[in-house]
Formats: C-alpha cells, sequence, structure tokens
C-alpha cells in the first residue's frame, strides 16, 4: 500500500470520541470488545493525566493512536516511557502510520528528556520486533522481564 498522508497530533479529551473505537478495536485482538468499557478507561486517562496518547488522522478520520505510561528510573533518575498501545485501523496497515506513530514518540521522549522507551512484544507477534528495530529499538542489555501475574478479578 501506498504512504497514507496523515497528521500527528497528540491527543486530548476532545478527541475521546473519535480515539475510543480504534482503542476498543485495539483491544478486541486481545481482551474481546467492549466500547463503553474502553471509553471509560480512556475517559479516565484523560481526566488524570496519567498517559500521553498521540492520533493519526487522514483528513478528519481517525485512522491510529499510540498511547504511553510514565514510569521512572532511579539508575538514571529520569523518565522512561512505556509504549503500551500502537493501534492502526486495518485499512490504513502498511502505509507507513505505525511508523510515524512510533517516530513521533520517539521525539516526545526526546522532548520530555526520557531516558527511553520500553515496549511489550507479545510473543505470538514476532514481525513487531522487526518493526521496532527498524525504528531503533533493541533487546535490552542488561535486563529481562519477569511478572507476577494477579489472578484476582479487579476490585471495583
Amino acid at each position: 500500500m501506498a504512504a497514507i498522508a496523515c497528521t500527528i497530533e497528540r491527543a486530548d479529551f476532545a478527541d475521546l470520541d473519535a480515539l475510543a473505537p480504534l482503542f476498543d478495536d485495539y483491544r478486541a485482538f486481545f481482551a474481546g470488545p467492549n466500547l463503553e468499557e474502553s471509553k471509560r478507561f480512556l475517559k479516565a486517562r484523560f481526566e488524570r493525566g496519567d498517559s500521553v496518547i498521540f492520533i493519526a488522522r487522514n483528513g478528519d478520520a481517525a485512522i491510529g493512536f499510540v498511547q504511553l505510561y510514565p514510569l521512572w528510573s532511579s539508575w538514571h533518575c529520569r523518565r522512561i516511557w512505556f509504549l503500551s498501545d500502537l493501534y492502526v485501523s486495518q485499512s490504513s496497515r502498511n502505509a507507513g502510520v505505525g511508523k510515524r506513530l512510533v517516530e513521533r514518540i520517539v521525539a516526545h521522549a526526546r522532548e520530555t528528556n526520557a531516558s527511553s522507551i520500553m515496549v511489550e512484544l507479545p510473543h505470538r507477534e514476532p514481525h513487531l520486533k522487526k518493526f521496532y528495530a527498524r525504528l531503533g529499538f533493541h533487546e535490552d542489555e542488561l535486563f529481562e522481564l519477569a511478572r507476577y501475574q494477579n489472578r484476582e478479578p479487579p476490585l471495583r
């Protein structure tokens, strides 16, 4: 597919209605669709200011997004950004939109003086390792991720 002309801007509360269906499509792959839950989750992120989201648009149509969460490095006494979510709508894939979104968050990391950006790469999607490698991401030389998985239902 040929490159798509798109704009990438930091999303805010006014973008909630355009962003929620994309976020729900993204979540559907991992957790199943639930538009109300997706919208509620994004609304809380905007209200609390605890994530940074960039949205890609082709004209007025929202076609992708990337979401970051802040972490801190005690070693470096600097921010680390955790790239939690990257999604491009099915009709806009393989047209450079994902690459442009990642390039924008790399610029954001520089703008915020972050020491790094971390991303989890699902084992079931090995193509992502190559995608991120082309954009300057590599396996961490110092750490291997270990995770405690809370199996309890969420508190309401």
